[in-house]
């Protein structure tokens, strides 16, 4: 099956939002992995399936401990946990602080998740840069999207980071009221240099559903609508 990767530049605008509203309305079978090594928090945003907390200390911490034999992807499924809507994650590291022990993983962690035969995977890979050793996930990765805001900062930091990057795509974060013109100024400045500039929905109210409120509010909002459509976008570039 496929690794897509979701990552930022600068200030990594929704990361972590994009990736899970997608990775809910994904057409296949998928898993959530949250690998940003400065610390997830999908344990403190989202209920498990029965309605209570997730355990943030099973995900990848508990991964690291029993990798260092050898990992398989048959292996990851013990390590996963289920949140409410069915949706299979990988919690991430509970802080940044676990990352130096743990620099050896991440290409282990990328060959294994773009191995899975069973689904599909959506890695939230926070913020780029700071950690040098994420690229080793990075490049087995079949897709990696790189997501910014319209502002003129943002663009400027995400075309430096397209020209050392081997990301095939942009997704611009964008307000409903400039939704298209701000994808298409995005990709008029870079659309040479990947294969595909799409949008999502800049949409706090459906962000805060998106924590545990799953059903036909979530269904109408501005972030799954523009999710679906960028879902098929990116499962129509494989």
């Amino acid at each position: 099956m496929a690794l897509i990767v979701l990552a930022a530049d600068k200030g990594a605008p929704g990361v972590t939002t994009a990736a899970t509203a997608l990775a809910a309305v994904w057409p296949r079978p998928v898993l959530l992995a949250e690998c940003d090594p400065a610390g997830g928090d999908l344990a403190y945003r989202l209920p498990a399936a029965d309605g209570g907390v997730l355990n943030p200390a099973r995900g990848l911490i508990t991964l690291g401990a029993t990798a260092r034999r050898g990992l398989e992807p048959a292996q990851l499924h013990q390590h996963t946990q289920k949140i409410i809507g069915g949706l299979d994650v990988l919690l991430g590291l509970t802080h940044g602080e676990q990352a130096a022990g743990l620099t050896w993983l991440w290409g282990p962690l990328g060959r294994t998740l773009a191995a899975l035969p069973d689904g599909d995977v959506i890695a939230d890979c926070g913020r780029l840069g700071a950690h040098p050793q994420l690229g080793d996930l990075i490049a087995e990765a079949e897709q990696v999207v790189l997501l910014t805001r319209a502002s003129l900062d943002h663009v400027a930091h995400l075309r430096e980071r397209l020209a050392i990057s081997k990301a095939n795509g942009v997704v611009v974060i964008a307000d409903w009221r400039s939704y298209r013109s701000s994808i298409e100024d995005v990709r008029s400045i870079v659309g040479g240099s990947v294969e595909f500039v799409h949008g999502l929905a800049h949409d706090p109210k459906g962000a805060e559903l998106l924590r545990g409120q799953w059903g036909g509010r979530l269904d109408r909002s501005l972030l799954v609508r523009t999710a679906r459509d960028l879902a098929a976008r990116l499962v129509s570039h494989r």
